[in-house]
């Protein structure tokens, strides 16, 4: 009698379920990395943005600069109110650029992370300094 090599239609069919369900129990895991990876790039840009800020900051007070100024930073002329960037600059100083959508309205620039599933809930938002206090930075990450 001849052995034959090979796998059983149960066998096979046994592989396909057991696969199936790891998938289905694996599946949800990979998918919430996506969004904890868009909360992890929105803590960067606002972290980005207050290092360029405080850095920005510091450069004006030990250059004794004027209060709206404009100061250089890595190569780069950024306006400055009250000792602090500009809104319209932040985005540029911070070095925000790719997987990013910056909007400047007034005083305001407002910071979305790319393929955030409610944009206007994935964001950070820069306000430009008033007169003795320093810029609002705001994160709002509820919908990353």
């Amino acid at each position: 009698m001849k052995k034959q090599a090979g796998f059983t239609l149960i066998e096979l069919v046994m592989v396909i379920v057991i696969l199936g369900i790891l998938a289905a129990v694996a599946l949800p895991k990979f998918v919430n990395l996506s969004g904890d990876a868009r909360k992890a790039t929105l803590a960067s840009a606002e972290g980005a943005i207050r290092s360029a800020a405080n850095m920005t900051h510091s450069a004006s007070l030990a250059g004794s600069m004027a209060a709206a100024s404009s100061v250089t930073a890595e190569g780069t002329t950024v306006t400055m109110v009250q000792y602090y960037p500009a809104a319209a600059s932040i985005a540029t100083v911070a070095g925000l650029g790719a997987g990013y959508t910056v909007t400047t309205s007034g005083t305001t620039t407002t910071i979305q992370v790319t393929g955030a599933t409610t944009p206007a809930s994935c964001q950070v938002t820069y306000t430009e300094a008033a007169a003795g206090a320093a810029p609002t930075i705001v994160p709002t990450n509820s919908g990353c």
